[in-house]
């Protein structure tokens, strides 16, 4: 269906104000489908407007006590004619549950064959549940009634009540845009709480109860926390009721910020050992979708456009909020190494754009700039703008932005005003310089006989004067350090520093958003100085600036992955170590550089740390998750599935049996029999997602052949799967197997659109792009697919980013001869 324009959107919320939504869903139609039906009363200076609703089938439509003809429904949307001041619509339909992770999702958990379901209506899959007005401005309140089996669970943005068996009703929201409205349903296990007078509840499949009650605990304690830091901070109580988390089958994003009721994918239920990292980015996830409950439901953006708002404050207040109140003080590290490397690497891309762009997009193409510009980098520009304006002021305005848009919509030009009330000043040239211009300087150390000196320099595509506020530091030879405060707000800028330092880095506190480049004795004096550093966030400074220098094939890739090897043999951080060794499966090995003979070197550094880190440390679980990836003697792998040899402190659970079993079917090493073993022993829906990745990577004609097919012509596959089968199709060492479906991938990619909406389309374009294909004529093949304005937006999209990633490894190759 067309997708719906700001001017659409626009023009019928000008006209159109919505009172309320009465929404009754029937779960309990059969396995395909639910019945829906939908009241809306609302008052409009129109004679004529549309609602959208996207059924299976459209079963009957009154308005004002007249039918209306179902057959006027065109591509979502029905036309409604002969409007009066005050109306009353009622829309019955039938729905098709979804397996794509948008509109009603359906799973069923392989583990008992008990099936689950939730709403995500982010964006525009509402009207895939219920008939409405699918704008972020036309917000009302909702009250939803659900039929359900009755040893059900149901849950929803308000209180649910049941009345009787299997029927719920659930109580008035405040009002709410479109996207915000969710249902969780099913035979889902509860453990509850409350503080401060909100109850709490976290839900997951029944056979995860044993680690949701594991990890309740935890979850609970952080949501506490986080709830009295942000009362603290906006001196305005969580408006929503009651407060439920979630954890649900088959989610496409990290987690959704449904005002009451927070989805969130389920793996962050961990029934397998984790790192303190990943412990660490769960909690940061719920203080997340916290924030938006202020900062996005309590005020929401008018249009699509202003997204990144919410979704950069978001980011912002996670990593602060966390590192202030929970026990979680890693925040800003895998800040540096994750999120600012994802905005990076968005940021220098043909797609990047900036933070804050004008509102013309339509509702579709907005979502493909929900990446890592809109979250990361302004996360960073709202950092470095709480440092200019400082906390009162940066507060005061925020504070008094929710106050005065309660319940209601905003653009980030209010916001912008209501900072300027309190206080501050020259914003309209910050904004323009850091949020409405895309791309990053780089900075750049120069060592002169008389100090040292930092130059800024913009890309010549978008050329601005953008101020820095951040910190250079030296170090010694022994790794003493010094640091400089620095204002860059010139081309060029004096550092008071000792210009004979072994190490200079600027922005070591990762403060900025900018391309770092260490001076060339910098670089010389790099692999002894550091293990000496010890701050943590610095390092990554480091390591962030050898891989953007080794991507622009300004730095050598062997150099660039001598780092790697030389820092695995004493780094203490499970985030750095497995940043590190995805950056050498993502970008070195096979793309970069050979796979061998650096592979095995790899993997020899990790066996011999694994001798000597610590038992039962989240470091030592990182090394063998690495060793597991990159080893080729599988015989220690199938030792480490029968038990032997497995190192102390290591346990051979679920994921990492999953993980061993991968890497033997890349290497042939076992087949179907196997795997099929490997699930019997795991039969879960987590089992039949390693299951289907496992096969995808087996090396055979007949294993490609079965992944292919279901990656391009299977409509009923579920997300998960279809993710699973493109992580697994495609490898350095199988170059020769997947030749023939290069050609292929973009011949038949486009064609998925038609198997499948929304996010997932996009997101298994990017996954099953030939990225191990170093060659300019798939380059050239991906530019005509680009070109081709037949092919959806997000598959473009996602093929012109892996295309720029494709050119940057000709580059290098070209640059290094490798």
């Amino acid at each position: 269906m067309p997708s719906l324009t700001v001017d659409g959107a626009r023009t019928r919320a000008a006209a159109l104000s919505v009172h309320s939504y009465d929404v009754d869903l029937d779960l309990t139609q059969g396995e395909r489908t639910f019945g829906s039906a939908t009241t809306i009363r609302f008052t409009t200076s129109a004679p004529s407007s549309w609602v959208d609703v996207k059924p299976d089938e459209l079963i009957s439509v009154t308005l004002n006590g007249s039918a209306v003809d179902v057959a006027g429904l065109n591509d979502g949307r029905l036309e409604l004619s002969g409007l009066q001041p005050d109306n009353e619509l009622v829309v019955v339909a039938t729905m098709a549950y979804s397996h794509d992770g948008e509109g009603l999702h359906r799973a069923v958990d392989a583990a008992d064959g008990l099936a689950y379901t939730y709403a995500m209506s982010f964006l525009d899959a509402g009207p895939r549940i219920f008939a409405c007005f699918d704008q972020p401005d036309l917000k009302a309140p909702y009250r939803l009634k659900v039929t359900a089996p009755p040893e059900w669970l149901v849950l929803g943005n308000g209180a649910a009540t049941q009345v009787s068996p299997g029927r719920w009703e659930l109580a008035e929201t405040k009002p709410l845009s479109t996207y915000f409205v969710t249902v969780v349903a099913g035979p889902y296990h509860q453990v509850t709480d409350a503080h401060d007078g909100i109850n709490l509840s976290v839900v997951s499949r029944q056979s995860l109860k044993d680690a949701l009650d594991r990890e309740a605990a935890d979850i609970f304690e952080v949501t506490k926390q986080s709830f009295d830091e942000y009362h603290r901070m906006f001196g305005y109580r969580y408006p929503f009721g009651e407060y439920h988390q979630a954890f649900v089958p088959e989610f496409n994003a990290g987690a959704m910020e449904n005002p009451g009721c927070v989805t969130f994918r389920d793996q962050m239920v961990f029934r397998s050992a984790v790192t303190d990292g990943e412990r660490s980015q769960r909690a940061r996830t719920i203080v997340h979708e916290m924030a938006h409950q202020w900062f996005g439901d309590t005020v929401t953006m008018k249009w699509w456009n202003d997204l990144w708002l919410n979704e950069s404050f978001a980011e912002y207040m996670a990593h602060r909020v966390a590192t202030a109140a929970t026990r979680y003080t890693d925040n800003w590290l895998d800040f540096a190494y994750m999120r600012k490397w994802w905005g990076l690497q968005a940021d220098q891309r043909s797609s990047t754009h900036p933070v804050a762009a004008d509102a013309v997009k339509d509702a579709a193409s907005s979502l493909d700039d929900f990446d890592g510009i809109s979250y990361a980098k302004g996360a960073a520009t709202l950092k470095q703008l709480a440092a200019y304006l400082g906390d009162d002021v940066f507060l005061a305005g925020v504070n008094a932005h929710i106050a005065a848009h309660e319940f209601g919509n905003a653009t980030f030009a209010d916001l912008v005003g209501k900072w300027t009330e309190a206080g501050a000043t020259g914003l309209d040239e910050w904004a323009q310089a850091w949020l409405r211009t895309p791309g990053l300087d780089t900075l750049t150390v120069v060592r002169t006989a008389d100090g040292i000196k930092l130059h800024r320099k913009a890309p010549a595509a978008y050329p601005a004067s953008r101020p820095h506020k951040l910190t250079v530091a030296g170090y010694d030879a022994d790794g003493g350090r010094t640091t400089v405060d620095v204002l860059v707000d010139a081309d060029e800028v004096d550092v008071d520093l000792d210009p004979s330092v072994a190490v200079v880095i600027p922005d070591s506190g990762d403060d900025s958003w900018a391309k770092i480049r260490l001076d060339p004795d910098s670089l010389a004096n790099l692999a002894a100085l550091l293990p000496k550093i010890g701050d943590g966030v610095t390092r990554a400074v480091v390591l962030n600036s050898v891989r953007d220098s080794v991507a622009d094939a300004e730095l050598d890739p062997k150099a660039g992955f001598g780092v790697v090897l030389g820092m695995l043999p004493t780094e203490t951080s499970d985030i750095a170590v497995g940043t590190m060794l995805n950056w050498s499966i993502s970008h070195l090995l096979g793309v970069y550089l050979p796979y061998e003979p650096y592979r095995g070197q790899l993997a020899g550094v990790l066996q011999a740390r694994l001798e000597t880190v610590e038992a039962g440390t989240s470091v030592q679980l990182s090394l063998a998750r690495g060793f597991a990836r990159f080893t080729d003697d599988a015989d220690r792998l199938n030792g480490w599935l029968a038990g032997d040899d497995v190192p102390d402190g290591v346990t051979m659970d679920a994921d990492l049996r999953w993980l061993v079993t991968l890497q033997l079917a890349r290497l042939g090493a076992i087949g179907e029999a196997e795997i099929a073993a490997e699930l019997q022993r795991d039969p879960s829906s987590e089992g039949v997602v390693h299951a289907t990745r496992c096969r995808a990577a087996l090396p055979t004609a007949e294993a490609k052949e079965r992944a292919w097919a279901q990656i391009t012509t299977d409509a009923d596959l579920p997300n998960y799967e279809l993710y699973a089968a493109c992580e697994g199709f495609w490898h350095p060492t199988q170059a020769e197997l997947t030749a023939p479906y290069v050609d292929r991938y973009f011949a038949e990619i486009a064609g998925t659109e038609k198997l499948r909406s929304g996010w997932v389309v996009a997101s298994s374009a990017k996954l099953a792009f030939p990225r191990y294909a170093i060659e300019q004529r798939v380059v050239d093949l991906a530019g005509g697919l680009i070109a081709d304005e037949s092919v959806a937006a997000g598959i473009r999209r996602s093929v012109a980013d892996s295309a720029d990633d494709l050119k940057r490894a000709l580059s290098v190759r070209s640059a290094f001869g490798d």
